[in-house]
């Protein structure tokens, strides 16, 4: 069960570059139910979520870089490419910055995941953070990945 609010960014945190990155590509296979495939770095999967903004399920299965590279082939829509910025926040959370590249720049997304949906319903944001967006379906990235080039 994945339990996550996502928003938008105001502002880039200050020395970024001192928190773990990872160049992430995403494409995906089918948008309902949501069928993605990843490639963080070096490490590749597949993923099915369920339906849901604030909590669903998700299940990822371990892929390699040639059917990672078999799939990516086979994607509907664009290649999502961002670069994930893990930042620690309140002793207890991650945020996950996305800074999007290609054609979803200059787009920038926050996530933080918890344990209980009431953890998630109680969280103040940092500064930083924009609207949330948990609830829009519009930012999630089976929807982004639907965009066509203008």
């Amino acid at each position: 069960m994945e339990i996550e609010r996502k928003y938008l960014v105001k502002t880039i945190p200050e020395n970024l570059e001192q928190y773990p990155c990872k160049q992430i590509e995403q494409g995906y296979l089918n948008t309902d139910p949501v069928v993605r495939i990843r490639r963080s770095n070096d490490t590749y999967t597949l993923t099915y979520k369920g339906k849901g903004l604030l909590v669903r399920e998700e299940y990822n299965l371990p892929l390699n870089a040639e059917s990672f590279t078999h799939m990516k082939s086979k994607i509907d829509g664009i290649l999502v490419a961002k670069r994930r910025y893990l930042i620690p926040f309140a002793e207890k959370y991650t945020i996950e910055l996305d800074i999007f590249e290609g054609e979803l720049a200059p787009l920038m997304l926050a996530e933080v995941e918890f344990e209980t949906e009431e953890e998630a319903n109680t969280f103040t944001p940092p500064e930083w953070f924009g609207e949330d967006v948990t609830f829009s379906t519009r930012y999630q990235n089976s929807t982004l990945s639907q965009r066509r080039p203008q």
